[in-house]
Formats: C-alpha cells, structure tokens, sequence
C-alpha cells in the first residue's frame, strides 16, 4: 500500500469508524455481529488498497464496503439455516433411547460423575431440550462435532448409568 493512500486510510478509519459501526449496529440489532462486520469492512478497504488501482477513499466507499459485508453475512447464514432445514427434513426419526423413564436422581448422579463436556452436552440437550445445532453453537463445535460428542457422551451415561444400577 502506498504511503500516502495508507494514511488516508488510517484518516478515514478514525473519521468512519463510528459511522460504519453505526450502520452495521442498526441493521443487524447485534452488537457483537456490528463489530465483526465493522472489523471485516476495515480489513476489505486495506485489501482494495493494496490493488494495482487503489479506490478512491470515502465515507460513502466504505459503507458501501460495510453493506456489502453485511449482505455476505444474511446470504451465508441463509445457506446454513437452508442446509439445516434440509438436514431436518432428511432426517429419518429414529428410536431414541434417552426417551426411555430413568430414575431421575440415580441419573443426576451418573450425570454428575461425567467429564464436563460430557456433561455439558447432554445437560444442553436433554434437560434444555436444545436441538443439536443449538447445543453445537452453545459449545462452540460445529453440528457433526457435536453429534459425535453425543454419542461419546450416551455412550458413556449408559454405561456408568448401567454400573451404577448394577450396585443397586
């Protein structure tokens, strides 16, 4: 980046931060989503100021920048409420055995002698009665990451939940 479009860059930043932030922040109604979006904005200007023809620097460039950050973000989670909902219809109900009537203080427990990913997971998605998309965004996983985690996790209840009734 050229020195003098460098600092242009830096004077628009301290001139438009408040402004760009602003309109990501009422069009989102997210403050957290306001300055990620606000973040990507600045970082796509420093990126087009690196081309062999740097924009012209202002105000309105930069939300237009923001705008179009924004767009990304309402088309990418559109693409991933739209695969969850197909994941949704796919999915075949299967019989599951956590509907089953267990001895609710035996299980808190059982429950209670789990690691606490363990734990946390089926707390999240058994007592809460989370789906597992909400249950992955809770702890931070992606949805198959998630599942897996599930699975380890009835796996291991199950048996310490069978042990423990074997002591009965």
């Amino acid at each position: 980046m050229p020195s003098e479009v460098g600092h242009a860059l830096l004077d628009l930043y301290d001139e438009a931060l408040p402004l760009v932030y602003g309109y990501l922040l009422s069009r989102s109604g997210s403050p957290a989503l306001a300055e990620d979006l606000t973040a990507e904005t600045f970082l796509a200007a420093a990126a087009a100021c690196h081309g062999d023809t740097p924009p012209r620097l202002s105000r309105p460039w930069l939300v237009g920048v923001a705008r179009h950050k924004l767009v990304d973000h309402w088309r990418r989670q559109e693409r991933e409420d739209r695969g969850l909902r197909l994941l949704e219809a796919e999915r075949v109900p299967d019989e599951d055995p956590w509907q089953e009537r267990l001895d609710a203080l035996r299980a808190r427990q059982v429950l209670a002698t789990l690691g606490p990913h363990h734990r946390a997971a089926l707390t999240l998605r058994y007592l809460d009665d989370l789906a597992v998309p909400d249950v992955a965004e809770h702890l931070g996983r992606t949805v198959h990451a998630t599942e897996a985690l599930l699975v380890r996790a009835r796996g291991a209840f199950r048996r310490a939940y069978d042990t423990k009734e074997g002591d009965r």
